[in-house]
């Protein structure tokens, strides 16, 4: 894999949704994700990214490079509940060519930026405990590696 920008804090777990996807995005070989012109937002090649990354997820489900899902609503799903909100560009980007007449999101967050690795340490997943917390103005934890929660049969 073939990486830009500089790596990521160590206090940035790898297998964690944001780290995932910083490499992701950052990874020369990827076409189907890149940054917009101005490395402020990120563009997704819905079509590419489906059969490029999400179709993997399945057969290497334990790798720091797959998501935990093959399908694209909800792997935008998790952008949404990590801050990422879909806008429209200010400006025509250059779209990588698929051939395929491409279907293009772009999605942005304040602390998802191209040169600023060390703000992915403060994406946190906005779970409704999370909200709550953010709002009154307390700490969000990310939680240890290692440490998740078992389901256990009714």
């Amino acid at each position: 894999m073939v990486v830009v920008a500089s790596s990521l804090p160590d206090s940035i777990h790898p297998h964690n949704f944001p780290a995932k996807l910083w490499r992701l995005v950052n990874n020369l070989e990827n076409k189907a994700i890149c940054w917009d012109s101005y490395g402020d937002a990120i563009i997704i090649d819905q079509h590419l990214f489906e059969r490029q990354i999400l179709s993997q997820s399945t057969t290497n489900s334990d790798s720091t490079e797959a998501f935990k899902t093959t399908n694209f609503t909800s792997f935008v799903r998790q952008l949404n509940l990590y801050g990422f909100r879909k806008h429209e560009p200010a400006i025509k980007d250059n779209h990588p060519p698929t051939g395929d007449g491409g279907m293009y999101h772009h999605f942005h967050n304040p602390n998802f930026k191209r040169n600023h690795p060390e703000r992915v340490a403060s994406l946190k997943r906005l779970t409704v405990n999370n909200k709550a917390k953010i709002q009154a103005g307390l700490n969000v934890n990310c939680r240890p590696p290692g440490l998740r929660k078992e389901m256990t049969p009714f």
